[in-house]
């Protein structure tokens, strides 16, 4: 990808992750062969699709474009940190359910 600064950049945020092109585009809900397209004949994608992958990787277009969606991280334990990596790794429905458990969670531990 010679000058691809755009693709260039998804690749090293899915690299981050550990996330295959596959993934991203579940979490973008993008088809996968349109995505795979934008690789393979190294083209630009449209601005609403660099905006539903940046709403797969879950930063701003800003973030996406400067490169600082880690500064602005704070700093996380270890189990923080894994409790991340295995949210990342759920599919969209489960990361829904997760959300009302949590939630059920929060609310229970509030009215103690």
């Amino acid at each position: 990808m010679e000058n691809n600064t755009t693709l260039n950049r998804i690749q090293e945020l899915c690299q981050q992750r550990g996330w295959s092109l596959y993934k991203l585009a579940k979490e973008s809900d993008i088809p996968y062969s349109s995505l795979n397209n934008i690789f393979q004949r190294n083209t630009q994608p449209t601005i609403s699709t660099l905006e539903k992958i940046c709403a797969g990787f879950q930063i701003s277009l800003h973030d996406f474009f400067i490169g600082t969606e880690t500064a602005a991280t704070p700093i996380l334990s270890d189990e923080e940190n894994e409790l991340i990596q295995n949210y990342r790794n759920l599919s969209k429905g489960n990361k829904k359910i997760l959300k009302k458990f949590i939630a059920f969670l929060s609310q229970d531990s509030s009215q103690k």
